[in-house]
């Protein structure tokens, strides 16, 4: 059973920094790899962010250039570093492994999903 879980958001104020944080257990890296995602309130769940098990990374336009996916094996750990935050990036961010059915993003499906993070960018 694939499981993750979410840490790292806070309240920051825009043109701060954050990074989160995401464990995941049971899961064997697939071709599609793993994802970040973000729901605003209203707002569909849609994907920010991926990476692939070779390492190659897809970006959102929204956040291109200023976030940042990366993997660390060792800890089996996601991470998504935000940098140069917008009131327009407050959400709730989750990470998902790849899976079908699920939330597409970058030609993939994404579920099991974790209990995200509120991350809150005051303007």
């Amino acid at each position: 059973q694939v499981r993750v879980m979410e840490s790292g958001g806070g309240s920051v104020q825009a043109g701060e920094s954050l990074t989160l944080s995401c464990t995941i257990s049971g899961y064997t890296f697939s071709s599609c790899g793993m994802g970040w995602f973000r729901q605003a309130p209203g707002n569909e769940r849609v994907g920010i962010a991926s990476i692939t098990a070779s390492r190659r990374t897809t970006y959102t336009d929204s956040v291109r250039g200023r976030f940042t996916i990366s993997f660390d094996d060792a800890k089996n750990t996601l991470y998504l570093q935000m940098n140069n935050l917008t009131f327009e990036d407050t959400a709730v961010y989750y990470c998902a492994a790849s899976g079908f059915p699920g939330v597409v993003f970058g030609g993939c499906n994404f579920k099991n999903w974790g209990q995200g993070t509120q991350v809150t960018v005051n303007p």
